[in-house]
């Protein structure tokens, strides 16, 4: 669907320029005009360069790495267009910060993803995009329409694309069972599960495999890679059970830490991830991580919303 500036208006903050260049091309618009800035103390100033009255508008902004500036930098940019006189707001945030603090895990601490819903509420967004968030009840924190979509399809093509034969498709955990079980219906192939135990968020102790992967080529299948801890261990494990080859596919590449020195030195061949979140030096040297554009997915949710099409 191509669209005139007339039509739509893509906005970018500063999280992921490419992504939103690359979205902007299938489109075929050009990106809004706004000044962004840093006053001396370190506060984010906003400035809407153009008109918006009565227009609708797309914020894209994944809050990741920077998590902070990020989410604050899109809270202003959605409040600058709404007292520009802005129709609507729909925030498309392929990486939704905060995700993972969804429910009270131990005593007097916040649901930070709830906080967070109630922030992009209040600063005027009337809709929110998003990929594979971490857990899906997410959905019934906000109060406005939120479009959940799915990593899985761009990941599929280029695994697809590798033509791996007599493979098994492995959840690392058990939060991933239901993405990794995804991954094997579509690709009509076995599935096994880890059941991991966790000393803390950085390190895991054990790993234990629930299924056959002896003289098999696996794939892991996860919504994101962190550390690289559970993955790395999955991968091992499964070696230790006479897997044959490894790879991995995941939608968010995080890969925070020492992330990218744990799966160089772990048994997986290649991680597939999507570019959800920026590829930055914290990749540099490696030979195992492998970029998806999840551009085309993004285009094509805009596009349908901007003509109210399902």
């Amino acid at each position: 669907m191509l669209f005139s500036q007339s039509q739509v208006l893509l906005f970018a903050g500063s999280s992921h320029p490419v992504l939103a260049d690359e979205i902007a091309q299938h489109l075929h618009v050009s990106l809004g005009q706004m000044n962004l800035s840093r006053f001396p103390d370190g506060e984010v100033g906003v400035q809407i360069l153009e008109n918006v009255r009565g227009r609708e508008a797309f914020v894209l902004q994944s809050v990741a790495l920077k998590p902070n500036l990020y989410l604050m930098e899109m809270l202003m940019i959605i409040d600058a267009l709404k007292r520009a006189s802005v129709k609507s707001v729909t925030a498309v945030i392929p990486y939704f910060g905060y995700c993972r603090q969804d429910r009270i895990d131990k005593p007097n601490v916040p649901i930070a993803a709830k906080l967070v819903a109630n922030l992009l509420v209040e600063a005027g967004a009337t809709r929110v995009v998003t990929v594979d968030l971490h857990a899906g009840q997410l959905q019934g924190f906000f109060d406005i329409p939120v479009d959940l979509l799915s990593g899985r399809m761009p990941l599929l093509k280029r695994i697809q694309e590798r033509q791996i034969p007599d493979f098994v498709v492995v959840a690392p955990d058990i939060g991933s069972v239901k993405i990794a079980r995804a991954f094997a219906d579509h690709l009509k192939s076995g599935f096994a599960a880890m059941y991991k135990r966790r000393i803390d968020v950085k390190e895991v102790s054990d790993m234990t495999l629930i299924g056959d992967v002896a003289g098999k080529n696996v794939l892991l299948a996860d919504d994101m890679c962190s550390t690289g801890e559970t993955l790395a261990s999955a991968a091992k494990a499964c070696q230790e059970k006479g897997a044959k080859r490894i790879w991995g596919a995941v939608t968010h590449g995080l890969c925070v830490d020492e992330a990218v020195k744990r799966l160089e030195a772990c048994p997986l061949e290649t991680l597939w991830i999507t570019n959800t979140i920026p590829y930055t030096d914290r990749f540099v040297g490696t030979q195992k991580i492998e970029s998806v554009s999840i551009a085309p997915l993004l285009a094509h949710a805009i596009s349908c919303i901007s003509v109210e099409k399902s």
